[in-house]
């Protein structure tokens, strides 16, 4: 398991805007946080860099202004989330999550079948 630094609810805001929206300048982000929620230009760019310098940003500077990009694609981000809830909080064990998934989640359609179809993908695995 790849060990994640940890990382706060505004972070993972400001991590999950910049993975559907780069590369992201502090201005582009800041626009949306101030309009979604609230937040001030000062408390976006402080939450950028703390991104970066944990590892989970990369930035260059184009044309005056830095553009920021997620260091990995965001599937392998939250893989790496995932995985480190399991171990970290589940002791490992997936049924605690799949049984929140039955009883809590509300899925759509689409994602039930995407669900069955890794169900049958973990059984051709087993065969």
């Amino acid at each position: 398991m790849r060990q994640l630094k940890k990382i706060g609810q505004a972070e993972l805001e400001v991590l999950n805007f910049i993975h559907d929206h780069h590369p992201a300048t502090v201005r582009e982000v800041a626009d949306h946080f101030a309009q979604s929620k609230g937040h001030v230009r000062t408390t976006i760019l402080n939450v950028m860099e703390r991104l970066r310098k944990k590892g989970f940003l990369v930035r260059k500077k184009s044309g005056g202004a830095y553009q920021y990009s997620p260091k990995e694609r965001k599937a392998d981000f939250f893989h790496s989330l995932v995985d480190q809830f399991v171990h970290r909080a589940l002791g490992g064990s997936v049924t605690p999550f799949v049984a929140y998934l039955v009883r809590e989640a509300v899925l759509s359609n689409e994602e039930i079948r995407e669900l069955k179809r890794l169900v049958g993908e973990l059984n051709q695995d087993k065969k």
